[in-house]
């Protein structure tokens, strides 16, 4: 079955996706924003591929972890794939967290529209110098008690998608600790500051600075439990973390295929390109980038499915990921020459929009170091391994 979605997403992308993507270099709002998301959405639905992780009962395929990861890479093929599919940042993210956490009534409010792709949805969290950013412990957003709930007042940055959506989930600090929060985008209180400009253009909705001021949310909109918002931010960055990866290997991968057609086809001192000892490394090397992040994204997905916590092998697979991609995208530039910097191919737009990977969702030096901790607390002095193999036997 899986096999099957992803050869019918690799021929939508293709044919429907690929040409529209290549005809605005990249750019979402130039190719038609949000007309553009609901025409190729409403033929994905017809093709029968559209929201491939949603849950049967919404419409969805009902895909677990390790069955969506060939699909989304399918679909990340091309930058506005995964929108094409409902499949995309933070909106993927976002139903898989509501899955987990909703109530029921706000499963029907928020999580059924968004997998039918009726809304778009944000996430709130980051926040500008000194609020949270890769130290989600620095959150200054608060959600003070009122007489029928909270007002919640604060100021976010690096939305991705908050132009257009219809709804947030607002992460703020309440009396013992931090909560999520649904809030309708059109809430008073809300203020879009400005989208903040950044080398990728592929996000519909931008990236977008917020102003919360006594926004009104009462205890239908809370999320979860109180105070329990960190433990369910966990809930929703692992899987989202790995599924960036398996788009982002989608476009990586097509890279690759773009430089090897070019250099096979292309000569230079009276042979190939390819035939041409160091540009058969970066080929060799973009081979060995691209299989051993999709055995390490294999891993982290079954180790989900399987119900295990996964965050070392999410950390893992987000941090070679993000840095081996780069590397496939770059080399695929380099193999390319000036064809490669150029709009003639993807691969210069694969490159601008792979970049940013390594900082979104974790940069690669904060789960560098949440990694060498865990090996401390394993094998350092005094760990049991450490222990055991130091005793000797008798």
């Amino acid at each position: 079955m899986t096999s099957d979605i992803v050869e019918r997403t690799r021929s939508f992308i293709d044919e429907h996706v690929i040409p529209a993507e290549d005809s605005s270099d990249g750019s979402v709002d130039a190719a038609g924003g949000e007309s553009l998301r609901v025409e190729l959405q409403q033929k994905a639905r017809l093709a029968g591929i559209f929201a491939p992780h949603a849950p049967l009962e919404y419409g969805g395929l009902g895909l677990n972890m390790e069955q969506r990861a060939p699909v989304f890479e399918a679909a990340g093929r091309s930058l506005f794939g995964p929108m094409a599919l409902n499949i995309n940042a933070p909106d993927e993210g976002n139903l898989h967290l509501l899955d987990q956490v909703a109530s029921g009534p706000q499963r029907e409010r928020y999580l059924a529209p968004l997998a039918r792709g009726s809304v778009r949805s944000a996430f709130a969290m980051t926040e500008p110098p000194p609020g949270a950013g890769s130290d989600p412990n620095a959150l200054r957003t608060t959600a003070r008690a009122s007489d029928d709930g909270w007002l919640v007042t604060g100021r976010k940055k690096f939305i991705t998608g908050a132009d257009g959506a219809g709804f947030l989930i607002v992460m703020a600090r309440t009396e013992g600790g931090a909560t999520m929060f649904l809030v309708p985008a059109d809430r008073p209180g809300i203020r879009l500051v400005r989208h903040v400009t950044t080398m990728d253009k592929s996000m519909l909705g931008g990236h977008c600075e917020l102003e919360l001021t006594d926004v009104r949310v009462g205890p239908d909109d809370v999320l979860g439990e109180v105070d329990q918002g960190f433990r369910y931010a966990q809930v929703r960055l692992g899987p989202a973390r790995l599924t960036h990866v398996m788009r982002w290997l989608g476009a990586a991968q097509r890279a690759h295929e773009a430089a090897v057609a070019y250099v096979s086809d292309r000569t230079a001192a009276g042979r190939r390109l390819s035939e041409h000892g160091m540009v058969e490394l970066m080929i060799a090397d973009n081979e060995i980038d691209l299989a051993a992040t999709r055995a390490l994204l294999l891993t982290a997905c079954r180790a989900l499915d399987a119900g295990r916590p996964s965050r070392e092998e999410t950390s893992l697979a987000k941090v070679f990921g993000a840095e081996a991609l780069h590397r496939v995208a770059d080399r695929a530039v380099q193999m390319c020459g000036g064809a490669g910097v150029s709009a003639d191919l993807p691969t210069a737009r694969i490159a601008r929009e792979i970049r940013p990977f390594r900082i979104y969702d974790g940069p690669s030096e904060v789960h560098r170091s949440s990694l060498a901790r865990r090996a401390v607390r394993r094998y350092g002095a005094g760990s049991k391994e450490t222990t055991s193999e130091a005793t000797p036997v008798t």
